[in-house]
């Protein structure tokens, strides 16, 4: 592995007209296929396999045309205080505005609330129900607008006027502006850690280039693979985080071997075939935690996995080649370290032998004086930072999630106070009688035993498909969407429902919104092990390959459990108990959004498998080359330590910005991805790491004989270059251009 890279790399800096033409080429080619590719229309989405996607699925076969996964709307009217709107007027204006509604080119149906009894007990506030024929995503600006513009016009009589539902849905906003900040963050730690503009300008250069070729060739390909907003968002917080810090360790490697006193196309070579390993193998871990997403079995979730994996391969194709060519062109502008501006940069050491120790030598060597102190510590710290965790609700975002200025929140609170907290969160149940040999008693049956149940709010007459052979029942609980008496009361239903499958051979389901949500959370919590099992399981493979042991790999994947842990702990402290919520602009504390646990092991265990890869493989290079083991911590700590404390806060800067979104589950990411970035870094890979290390002593390193013959020798810590001169390989150049051309 090292030797083709150092070959690679070298031959990315000769050839690097060629390199850079290619890679502009194909950011080019990207652009113009997003541009040109049409508008992506519906993202569905479905859990296949749960009760309520075949609900829905037999819904859309018994009831055709009725365009279930049609956009809806709700327009709540509230009346001035004293008055109520059953008095004339306000009656007048809200018919008024059934009507303006009803002309909509893409709308099917329009209820009118005095006819369908849509009007609270107290009188104050009615709403409409507006159904279209394209979903919330197809839906045209026309018709947005005509909905505002009809609840304005009722506005203007004095009636307070709020729309929920799907059909004001936009796209995930990013939060641009703080993305910049941490952009802006990431460049000056960049100049700090590379000592020149330049040089920091390589990694942003390259990982906004990797990014805008992944994240064009998803919106390309949109369209037709039926990916959303929130792919593209997650494709480019991971692509630019793992871009830049890739393109780090390269740069900085190559800095270190110029100040050995290697030329420039030798130092690209060794930079390559060194740190270009780590980089492939750290690449390969969040490769695979990102596509074995897949094993979830949603499919909304295997293309985000995937899209985003196909990104960070972009990634490493980038900071494997252009990192070099880019070298090349930037010549002597790119200083040895420790070289001073003005001074030769070639032929000096790193760090005269009389010099102070950098501060991540003195901290790693402080670790390993008190190994057990500082691993106690690092321990109990997390693990109390972890407790919160244990009272994690899942759930999905609603109207109820989004911040109190948006009509859609402010319509959810008045449709709560009008008609009580399950209003919003309705249960549709399907009562599928085909095989009955009554149907209508079948779904009378149901009716009675839903309302004996407790928790029912209010339960409406079945209603029938025209084949007479299905009925849907609409049940509304008393409590909110997500709490957990109404996720019993699913359950309920669904213990009801096979009695009555005994008693009448009619099959009683349960769907709608909370129903679904209920459903994926369970599937998801079902799919942890598995996907651990699986995720884990390949990536120990990987790291035994790589470090040529067997307690390491398993240290650095019982300490990612701490880290991802520590962070659910965190997002549930800020997100669902409101902790420092005002400070991170969380209006509304609630259950965690039912993908963030299984999603946050996956990508943070492939970023913590990245610090492991980077900052272990420098001390197993140097405990391969002779040091004992406790010097090898510290020297894997000299070389390593500066470079992956900045690649943390530049990731952390990257998905920090992503806090500002406006987007609940966007700005939940942002924020538990930061935060276990830190924890991960700072408090695993910095302090148990190199304890645990200095514990175990030469045990760390320690793989059975028969397991050492029969791995592959991948060579990440560069053994193989040692054997190569500087003449030879400079009298093999050409050899090496036309074996990689053929490659």
């Amino acid at each position: 592995m090292a030797t083709f890279l150092y070959k690679l790399g070298r031959f990315a800096f000769r050839r690097r007209h060629f390199v850079a033409l290619i890679w502009v080429a194909l950011l080019t080619l990207a652009g113009v296929g997003a541009a040109s590719a049409p508008a992506a229309g519906s993202t569905s989405f479905s859990i296949p396999g749960t009760e309520a996607q075949k609900a829905f699925d037999l819904l859309d076969q018994r009831f055709p045309g009725s365009s279930s996964d049609g956009a809806t709307a709700r327009v709540v009217f509230k009346a001035p205080a004293g008055e109520k709107m059953t008095d004339k007027l306000n009656k007048a204006t809200v018919k008024s505005t059934v009507k303006e509604l009803a002309d909509g080119s893409e709308v099917t149906s329009v209820t009118d609330p005095y006819k369908t009894h849509a009007v609270s007990e107290d009188g104050t506030v009615v709403y409409a129900s507006v159904r279209y024929d394209v979903s919330g995503m197809e839906l045209k600006d026309s018709s947005r607008d005509a909905l505002e513009a009809a609840g304005h016009d009722a506005q203007k009589a004095g009636l307070t006027v709020e729309i929920g539902g799907d059909a004001l849905q936009a796209g995930a906003e990013p939060g641009a502006a703080g993305e910049v900040v941490g952009l802006a963050i990431a460049a000056v730690v960049l100049v700090v850690t590379l000592g020149s503009l330049v040089a920091a300008g390589l990694p942003l250069l390259t990982a906004i280039i990797g990014v805008g070729i992944g994240v064009s060739t998803i919106t390309a390909l949109a369209k037709t693979l039926d990916l959303g907003d929130t792919t593209s968002t997650l494709a480019l917080m991971i692509g630019l985080a793992v871009g830049i810090d890739y393109a780090l360790f390269i740069v900085s490697r190559y800095r270190g071997e110029l100040a050995e006193g290697r030329d420039r196309e030798e130092a690209v070579g060794r930079a390559a075939g060194t740190a270009g390993s780590a980089v492939v193998f750290a690449g390969l871990t969040v490769v695979i935690a990102l596509a074995g997403l897949s094993v979830v079995g949603v499919p909304m979730l295997t293309k985000m996995g995937l899209a985003a994996a196909g990104t960070v391969v972009v990634s490493v194709l980038i900071a494997l080649t252009m990192i070099p060519a880019l070298l090349g062109y930037a010549g002597k502008r790119v200083k040895a370290a420790g070289a001073k501006r003005g001074k030769s940069d070639t032929g000096a050491p790193a760090k005269p032998a009389s010099a102070k120790p950098g501060l991540g030598e003195r901290w790693a060597s402080f670790v390993v004086r008190r190994p057990a102190a500082v691993l106690l510590l690092g321990v109990v710290g997390l693990g109390a930072v972890a407790l919160p965790a244990s009272q994690l609700e899942l759930g999905l975002p609603d109207d109820g999630s989004q911040p109190t200025s948006t009509t859609q929140r402010r319509a959810y609170d008045l449709l709560s106070d009008g008609f009580g907290p399950g209003f919003n969160g309705p249960l549709m149940i399907v009562v599928d009688a085909k095989d009955s040999a009554d149907p209508k008693a079948a779904a009378t049956t149901v009716t009675d035993g839903i309302k004996d149940l407790k928790d029912v709010a209010s339960v409406s007459p079945a209603m029938f498909n025209e084949a007479g052979d299905t009925a849907t029942i609409t049940v509304v609980p008393s409590s909110k969407p997500s709490s957990v008496r109404t996720e019993d009361l699913v359950h309920a239903i669904r213990d009801e429902g096979a009695g009555v499958k005994a008693d009448t051979d009619a099959r009683v389901l349960v769907t709608g919104t909370t129903a679904m949500n209920i459903d994926f959370s369970q599937k998801l919590n079902d799919a942890l092990v598995p996907y651990l099992a699986l995720v884990v399981g390949l990536a120990f493979l990987l790291l035994i390959a790589v470090f040529r042991s067997v307690l390491v790999p398993l240290k650095a994947a019982l300490g990612f459990l701490l880290s991802v842990l520590a962070a659910l702990g965190a997002v549930v402290a800020v997100f669902q108990w409101g902790w420092l919520g005002g400070l991170l602009g969380v209006e509304q504390t609630g259950p965690i959004m039912s993908m963030m646990p299984i999603f946050m092991v996956g990508v943070v265990f492939g970023l913590a498998m990245d610090y492991e890869v980077f900052l272990v493989t420098r001390m197993r290079e140097a405990y391969v080359h002779g040091e004992s083991p406790g010097q090898a911590v510290v020297t894997g700590f000299r070389h390593s330590a500066r470079v992956v404390g900045a690649a943390a806060i530049i990731m952390m800067s990257v998905f920090g910005g992503f806090i500002t979104s406006s987007e609940s589950m966007i700005k939940m990411i942002g924020f538990g991805l930061a935060i276990a970035v830190f924890f991960d870094a700072f408090v695993v890979r910095m302090a148990i790491v190199p304890a645990v290390l200095a514990l175990l002593g030469k045990r760390a390193w320690w793989l059975p004989k028969w397991l050492d013959r029969a791995l592959p020798n991948v060579d990440v810590e560069g053994e193989g270059l040692r054997t190569l001169s500087d003449t030879k390989a400079g009298q093999d150049d050409e050899d090496e251009d036309r074996e990689l051309v053929r490659a």
